[in-house]
């Protein structure tokens, strides 16, 4: 029988060579759970950043809500409840939609400049750990950041906004039931005439007999007709109640995307379409922040993007421009945006109504796929690249 020594043995399960050391893998891309680990720690050590990421993903939902709760509790008759569906799609759409796409992009810009602020890349290098597994291991120590943030800061929005929802539903100014079918709106405002009929916004089509003299409901809920206008009693009762259900009928649509609570679906939708926002903000801007060196100017450019680039794009179609308009990541997020959310930046979204820029569901995805991917290799390319 012929042997053949090949040379290496097998020591606790690692490949050694002759000199029975351990084969080195520091030139391996893929970052080890220690690399995650401390860049995770300098992340974190760094309390204004922390900070900021507080404030704007938990502090300010916090603040606004304590807010509406402490003047509910003391003026309930002058102040609505704290939470409900309106407060919440306000929240999300409005505040951390935007603003937390902009911490997470800060945190990535960070990220991506701070070994070079901090004149600590060439000591990085000199380990002979792979620049790649370098970058690419700030990715999952960034998500390990923000990612439970925003989900805290969208976890105090949903409590309170269903715990603390009204009981009674508020549409053109009147307290109506909430939830009723078409039919159940109808029984309800012939046993309420007055109310559906000064109250209720209505248009009859032309032609159509109106009978409602002038007359709004007030402050108070009551029914009020303006000095030298005939009175409500001077109509048949029965004239009423028929004018009620076709006022009704004309603004059941209204009615029914009013709600007293967001729904489950909504909250899980809504939840994961911001932390994906977090997400594209924080790879974005660690790629940016890597490509340029430097935070500020990084930081800078993601907030022009968000704040004033993305809202122009969405909105405003470009002649010979339109595919450009499409690949800018904001408005294919924008596309994504769940049903009964308030549009962001004004349009788009599932909520209906507004002008977005037209984009189909498989290209939003693969813009924002394009946009992580791209950016990522930026990034990975600029830190294999740069000089020490």
């Amino acid at each position: 029988m012929t042997s053949v020594t090949t040379g290496l043995t097998t020591v606790a399960g690692n490949v050694t060579g002759r000199s029975g050391s351990p084969r080195d893998h520091r030139g391996s891309w893929i970052p080890t759970g220690s690399m995650i680990a401390t860049r995770f720690m300098e992340l974190r050590k760094r309390r204004g950043l922390m900070a900021a990421l507080l404030v704007v993903n938990i502090g300010i939902p916090t603040i606004f809500l304590t807010i509406r709760l402490i003047m509910h509790a003391t003026a309930p008759k002058t102040y609505g409840p704290a939470g409900g569906y309106d407060v919440f799609t306000a929240l999300v759409a409005g505040i951390m939609y935007v603003f937390g796409f902009i911490v997470a992009a800060t945190l990535g810009c960070t990220a991506g400049s701070v070994d070079l602020t901090d004149g600590m890349f060439r000591h990085l290098v000199i380990t002979g750990r792979s620049r790649l597994a370098i970058f690419f291991a700030r990715i999952p120590a960034g998500l390990a950041i923000i990612v439970p943030m925003v989900a805290a800061g969208f976890t105090v929005v949903c409590a309170v906004c269903v715990f603390a929802a009204p009981t009674k539903l508020e549409f053109q100014g009147v307290t109506v039931p909430a939830g009723l079918s078409m039919k159940g709106l109808e029984t309800w405002a012939a046993d309420h005439p007055k109310t559906v009929v000064c109250g209720f916004g209505f248009q009859f089509k032309q032609g159509q007999q109106v009978n409602i003299p002038p007359c709004f409901i007030d402050q108070r809920g009551r029914v009020v007709t303006p000095p030298g206008a005939p009175k409500l009693s001077t109509v048949p009762l029965a004239t009423l109640r028929a004018d009620a259900v076709k006022i009704a009928q004309q603004n059941y649509a209204g009615y029914a995307t009013h709600f007293l609570k967001p729904s489950t679906s909504l909250m899980i939708k809504a939840g994961l379409w911001i932390e994906l926002e977090a997400v594209i903000g924080l790879i974005v801007g660690l790629g940016l922040g890597s490509l340029l060196g430097q935070r500020t100017i990084s930081v800078i450019l993601m907030i022009v993007l968000e704040v004033v680039l993305t809202p122009i794009l969405s909105h405003s179609v470009i002649p010979h421009l339109i595919n450009v308009q499409r690949g800018v990541v904001g408005l294919a997020t924008a596309h994504l945006e769940p049903g009964g959310l308030p549009h962001a930046f004004g349009g788009g979204g599932g909520g209906g109504g507004g002008f977005l820029v037209p984009e189909s569901t498989t290209v939003a995805v693969c813009v924002i796929v394009g946009w992580l991917v791209v950016w990522t290799g930026l990034g990975a390319w600029r830190m294999a690249k740069r000089d020490t």
